[in-house]
This record gives C-alpha cells, structure tokens and sequence, in this order.
C-alpha cells in the first residue's frame, strides 16, 4: 500500500508566491501547503521574524512539518533566533536573490560590482508599488539619491523571463539611472531546497 506524504506547511514571503506555486504544481507536491506573508515586510525587516513566530505558532497544532521560505532578509540574525526557537529550517543564504542566484553565483556577482541592485521577476512587476511607492519617492524624489546613490548597476535575476517583465526591468534600470544586467537564474536554490524538504517529509 502506498503511504500518503505527510503534510507539509511552507511559510514564506510573498514575493516567492508565484514561484513555489509554480514548482508545486510543476512537481505535483500535492501534500505542501503555502501560506504567505506580506512582501512589504522586505521594508521593514524587524517585523518579518516576530510575524514568522505568530504564523508558526498559529499553524503548529495542524502541522509536524514546517519550512521557512525566507532567508536572512535583512533581520540582522533575528530570523534565525526565532527559527531556533521553534526548531524550523529556512532557505540558506542573506536573501532570496542568493538563492536563486547561487551562493557561489551570487557573491561573484556582488564581488565584480558591489553597487548593484537586485531585481526578481516579483520586483520587476511590482517595481512601481514596492520601491517607487513603497519608499514614497513618488512624493519626495529628493529621496532617490540617499537611497540609491552608492548603486552604479541593476541586475534582474529572471525565473521565466518573459518580454514584458523583461521591459519593467530595464525600465527600473533607466528610472533609478543604474546600468542594466540580465542573467537568468531559474528556480535555483527555491527548488532544490525545497525538494529537498519535500522528499524529506513524504
């Protein structure tokens, strides 16, 4: 008799929605459920490891299983700490654009220009809400340069890169005054880590 895989509860931002979903469909991980947090905590890092504790703490009682799709995100270590607490495991690395880089990928890009602005397929669509509007320089355009002033290029780390997300991208490069990088990425390290829980908990 085939056994059923245990039921396996993934938290992450929902900047990485679209593309859990995606591999979740792809792999027919029928067993893994996702709940997403807010990704416009990517603006305010302090609040995403006291939300992951609630989230966890709130759906602990229905599931054995639970993995954090968040890397470190700009919690200064504060991730980790609750992680611990609750013995959960997330994403390696400082932030999701390592993983879907690659560790090695993503600090030889880091290392050949230390000025550069990262986008995913998520930023790249939602450039004008999360950056533009979301640091209000929309309103008070005099902020651009304190918070964009040490850039010198932009580098759009694509999933499945299409012509129009491929457009938003370059058209973030030319607003912010950053020279405009492509590499393609894939999943990368989303998918194989997650497989790796999937495997693990069925």
């Amino acid at each position: 008799m085939r056994s059923i895989p245990a039921p396996l509860l993934v938290i992450a931002c929902g900047a990485l929605s679209h593309e859990i979903q995606q591999l979740k469909k792809l792999n027919g991980w029928s067993h893994l459920k996702l709940v997403c947090l807010d990704a416009k905590l990517h603006n305010r890092p302090a609040l995403i490891a006291p939300r992951l504790r609630d989230c966890i703490a709130r759906y602990r009682p229905d599931f054995e299983q639970i993995f954090v799709a968040y890397a470190d995100c700009g919690s200064a270590g504060e991730i980790d700490r609750v992680l611990a607490e609750q013995g959960v495991e997330r994403l390696p690395g400082p932030h999701c654009y390592a993983s879907f880089a690659g560790q090695s990928n993503f600090e030889a890009l880091s290392e050949a220009e230390p000025g550069t602005f990262y986008l995913t397929d998520f930023l790249a669509r939602h450039f004008d809400r999360l950056v533009i509007t979301g640091l209000k320089l929309d309103k008070h355009p005099e902020l651009q340069e304190a918070f964009f002033g040490n850039y010198r290029r932009l580098v759009y780390l694509s999933q499945s890169p299409e012509e129009q997300v491929m457009r938003m991208a370059m058209a973030a490069a030319e607003f912010l005054g950053l020279n405009f990088e492509h590499r393609h990425c894939g999943y990368g390290e989303l998918e194989t880590e997650l497989r790796a829980k999937v495997l693990a908990f069925a």
